[in-house]
């Protein structure tokens, strides 16, 4: 099977932990403080596989200006367009509370918040696609860390939708459509860059791993701590090392 169906199969596949956390939310009812919980978890997971395989890769494969560029420019433009959506009302995407305003509130807010999802999605997409390229397989460490925090992210953010009186077609539709773009994205990655010099591997992969670090911050800890308040942290941390245990034991 050619590298770049691969990638486009496991960013499907990784994607498509949204969708199982969207079917958790729409069918059970799942307390806020245990949805928080695995949040913080899957911020863990996602902040050890950034720094243990996105940031050092690129660096020893680039070299550390290309990686402070990239890293810098990727927080830089996810920043700018997340700022942009939350003026349309996609500022608590991922909560799972009656924070998400509806499309009554605020028109255009459903648009908003696929597109905010769908800006969440891709970066990771992109470098697990990017992982393929060494020929050594998909980057374990990278597939667990994306899934793990995909799955509560579908969740809380359904749980919002769903609580704002959006129907199960804008949801799943959503969380559907994101996950096509998962392997699409992946499949892209691949296909676009193979062969394209370590340098710039290194500058893109940077690049989404500054994306997917400001996306943390700015949408996945703070649903995280307002529910399990000083418990995130030890979570989190929980979820650092499981990503490093699986790094290494890989």
């Amino acid at each position: 099977m050619p590298v770049w169906i691969q990638a486009g199969l496991w960013g499907l596949l990784a994607g498509g932990a949204l969708v199982l956390g969207a079917a958790v939310a729409w069918w059970a009812h799942v307390p806020r403080k245990v949805v928080a919980s695995i949040m913080a978890f899957g911020a863990g997971v996602l902040i050890s596989a950034l720094s243990f395989d996105l940031v050092d890769e690129a660096e020893r494969t680039g070299g550390l200006l290309p990686t402070v560029i990239g890293f810098l420019a990727g927080a830089v433009v996810y920043l700018a367009a997340n700022l942009v959506l939350a003026k349309h009302g996609a500022r608590h995407r991922k909560r799972s509370g009656d924070e998400q305003p509806s499309e009554t509130e605020q028109g255009g807010s459903g648009a908003a918040i696929a597109i905010g999802a769908l800006l969440d999605g891709i970066p990771e997409s992109v470098v697990l696609g990017l992982s393929l390229l060494g020929g050594g397989g998909v980057g374990v460490p990278v597939l667990a860390a994306i899934f793990i925090s995909n799955l509560p992210e579908g969740l809380s953010s359904s749980a919002g939708m769903k609580g704002n009186g959006r129907g199960p077609g804008y949801v799943f539709g959503v969380w559907i459509g994101i996950a096509v773009a998962s392997g699409t994205a992946g499949l892209l990655g691949c296909l676009l860059l193979d062969g394209a010099s370590d340098g710039t591997i290194a500058v893109i992969t940077a690049i989404a791993a500054g994306a997917i670090l400001t996306m943390i911050a700015d949408t996945m800890i703070p649903e995280a701590f307002e529910r399990t308040h000083m418990y995130a942290g030890l979570l989190a941390t929980l979820g650092f090392l499981t990503s490093f245990a699986i790094s290494r034991a890989g």
